[in-house]
């Protein structure tokens, strides 16, 4: 599956509705300053400054000066020009800089736990537009090993993954030929080697995961830890990955439903690059994972 079978990456989530508070706040305080508004400007703020500076000061504080106040306008204004510049600080972060998500499943052990934190950043690959997550200025493409969280395609069409993030590992790039076959990789006829780290023991919600393999994948400049069911192989593909999509897996390879079941991930559809734990709980909080992830 390709991005011309996919949902629109467009869904109602943290930054959609962000987005629609700051234009709501934005539009009620703007009517109330042009209609309703008569209130002479404060004596300690005449000082001089052009249009556009008075225009951008009120895009960024609903204010067109430092000192302007909304204590005598009705409520619905006042608490659109107190949230404003907070929410458009979360906004711009999340939008452009880092974002937050937390991991709902084993798929990604033992790199990633259930009720993991993480950090992802949005710049890593590029500037995107918000919401839209069309990409106005490239830095680099995602490379193999890269943990990567998108936006589902969802080829199905099922209406619960409408606007799902998911979290994966990048395994093939565009024109890579990929082979997945009792539970060894190839990328390009190169087979993939592992080390054989020992038997896994898990933990909270990866406790049925005791037992199972624990390797570390060399796979190109980033080698990482990967879970196997000693009793059965995983979901075996032979395939090559088409231009502009990537093919993804996560570590635990029994575990996961990834590109192997369901298709490739459209580069548009890519949100961005994971990068650390800040937070962990599941059954309990979990100071020693905090900082970690490789």
């Amino acid at each position: 599956m390709t991005i011309e079978n996919a949902s629109p990456f467009f869904a109602w989530d943290v930054s959609s509705f962000l987005a629609l508070f700051l234009t709501l706040a934005f539009v009620i305080v703007m009517i109330d300053q042009l209609f309703f508004s008569h209130t002479q400007t404060p004596v300690a703020d005449k000082t001089k400054k052009s249009t556009l500076g008075r225009f951008v000061h009120f895009a960024l504080f609903l204010r067109f000066n430092k000192f302007e106040k909304y204590l005598d306008r009705p409520k619905i204004v006042q608490w659109s020009a107190e949230f404003f510049p907070v929410l458009l600080l979360v906004f711009v972060l999340r939008g452009f800089v880092i974002e937050p998500f937390r991991i709902p499943s084993n798929s990604m052990m033992p790199t990633l736990l259930t009720g993991d934190f993480i950090l992802v950043s949005k710049f890593d690959y590029g500037v995107s537009i918000p919401i839209l997550n069309k990409k106005i200025i490239e830095f680099s493409k995602p490379e193999r090993g890269d943990v990567v969280v998108f936006r589902y395609p969802n080829y199905e069409k099922k209406s619960k993954y409408q606007g799902a993030d998911f979290i994966k590992r990048v395994i093939g790039i565009p024109g890579d030929k990929i082979i997945y076959r009792a539970d060894s990789l190839y990328v390009n006829g190169v087979k993939i080697n592992n080390k054989n780290i020992g038997v896994y023991q898990g933990v909270e919600s990866g406790l049925i995961m005791t037992g199972f393999k624990h390797k570390r994948e060399l796979l190109d400049n980033n080698p990482h830890h990967i879970l196997l069911d000693p009793n059965q192989h995983s979901k075996s593909v032979e395939l090559t990955v088409p231009e502009k999509h990537y093919f993804v897996m996560g570590d635990n390879r029994a575990r996961s439903s990834d590109s192997r079941f369901w298709g490739f991930v459209p580069e548009s559809y890519i949100i961005g690059k994971a990068f650390g734990i800040w937070m962990h709980w599941d059954e309990s909080l979990k100071l020693d994972r905090i900082g970690g992830f490789d």
